[in-house]
């Protein structure tokens, strides 16, 4: 069912002054930045071994991350799954009665399809499944 941890998706304040410590501290390579209009976010990617970094902007006060910011200050806002099957993933787990934010995936950043799982049923962590284009069609 699971098949990595795509990435770890932290919220921060402004990607410019975050970049900083994540690339002249802990000397990460930088992948580049996208807007993602539909998740009101800028995310900016970075490689950490064999897993990745975003770290996420709002780009408006209605923005999830603006609201975790605020309730919860800068930090690890969820973890993504590496998934095949999107879809079917999310039919699974709802059959396993999690409840899911997202019924349907969304695209999301590098054309990713993304769903999140809701924090009240995993033990208060937001999961997103993550199904990237080059995984579409294979089975677990």
């Amino acid at each position: 069912m699971i098949t990595k941890i795509d990435h770890i998706g932290i919220a921060v304040r402004s990607l410019d002054d975050s970049l900083k410590f994540y690339l002249e501290t802990l000397d990460l390579t930088y992948e580049g930045t996208e807007t993602v209009e539909n998740q009101g976010v800028r995310v900016a990617f970075l490689l950490a071994g064999n897993t990745r970094l975003e770290l996420l902007e709002a780009i408006s006060e209605e923005s999830p991350i603006a609201k975790f910011i605020k309730k919860r200050g800068e930090g690890i806002h969820h973890v993504a799954l590496g998934v095949k099957n999107i879809e079917e993933r999310i039919k699974e787990i709802k059959d396993k009665g999690i409840v899911m934010i997202h019924d349907e995936p969304k695209r999301g950043a590098h054309g990713a399809k993304v769903a999140f799982l809701h924090p009240k049923s995993t033990g208060g962590v937001l999961y997103e499944f993550c199904e990237r284009e080059d995984e579409k069609g294979a089975h677990s």
